[in-house]
């Protein structure tokens, strides 16, 4: 196993659990992932984190991907303790391996920074969405403010290599608005607790443009 590898296998995802499960972090999943209902699918579910967040009585049956396998064990470790029956699998945002119109809700979260090809993802998300379903989203990303714009382009080729592929500088509403869907921002605000060119969020609801 090279270093990459060994990196990318054993201490990534301890990184991004850690990174991501802050007590702030949940507090803002808090205000998104409650929101689902129906038969919801969750990209880049690994490690669980938003389970505790679900209203189960509005959850009629869970699903979800992420790529990196490590992780997945700790979803799948949450949802027995959920007593869920959930389908988690291996897989890739840009080719989401479920039938098209298959979820109510479709759940995003600190993920989009990350993927390959952004775009792809949303149109795999919004395909996979029933007519009237809702996606929602917490993300961060391109900061609105130039002094940190520009500290996030600087610091994004080396912070891409030691955090997963996380991106700094990708559009968060205005990137799903151009990928066909109709946004309802929830809310936005630098992350308090970060530097600004980290610390970016926006959250809120999508739903397919013409449906």
């Amino acid at each position: 196993m090279g270093i990459r590898n060994w990196y990318d296998e054993k201490i990534l995802p301890r990184v991004i659990t850690s990174a991501c499960g802050q007590e702030e972090v949940s507090e803002l999943r808090a205000k998104v992932v409650p929101l689902a209902e129906g038969r919801v699918f969750e990209l880049g579910c690994g490690g669980g984190l938003n389970q505790i967040h679900y209203d189960r009585e509005r959850v009629t049956g869970f699903s979800g991907i992420d790529p990196n396998a490590s992780l997945l064990e700790g979803a799948r470790a949450r949802a027995r303790e959920q007593g869920w029956e959930a389908d988690i699998r291996h897989g890739f945002g840009e080719n989401i391996p479920f039938e098209d119109g298959a979820f109510d809700t479709v759940v995003c979260t600190y993920t989009l920074c990350s993927v390959e090809d952004p775009g792809q993802v949303m149109a795999e998300m919004r395909r996979i969405l029933k007519p009237g379903g809702r996606l929602l989203f917490l993300e961060h990303g391109k900061a609105p403010d130039p002094g940190p714009a520009r500290w996030q382009k600087r610091i994004e080729p080396v912070w891409k290599r030691v955090m997963g592929n996380c991106h700094l500088t990708r559009e968060i509403g205005s990137a799903f608005r151009g990928a066909g869907f109709d946004v309802e921002p929830i809310g936005q605000e630098y992350f308090p607790k970060m530097p600004r060119w980290a610390g970016w969020m926006e959250w809120g609801s999508a739903r397919r443009s013409g449906v």
